[in-house]
């Protein structure tokens, strides 16, 4: 991850869930088992070189193993 989590994460979406996540074989295989949804929200994040953007993230989250594959998708500044 090359950017950091200010604050909050907003408007939280699920995207997709379980068979209809097309990484679900890697994330079970790196991760372990679990209910595996794939959301999406608005953040405001920290990039490396200190700036600050608003921005559209996506991740993956199971119960008890958490946020994993966080990324941006775009920036809304």
């Amino acid at each position: 991850m090359n950017f950091e989590i200010i604050g909050e994460i907003s408007n939280i979406e699920v995207i997709a869930v379980g068979n209809s996540i097309r990484i679900l074989p890697l994330l079970k295989v790196e991760y372990g088992q679990g209910r595996w949804r794939k959301l999406k929200g608005i953040a405001t994040i920290r990039l490396n070189n200190e700036e600050i953007r608003l921005a559209e993230v996506h991740w993956f989250e199971a119960h008890s193993i958490g946020k994993r594959k966080m990324r941006i998708k775009r920036f809304l500044d």
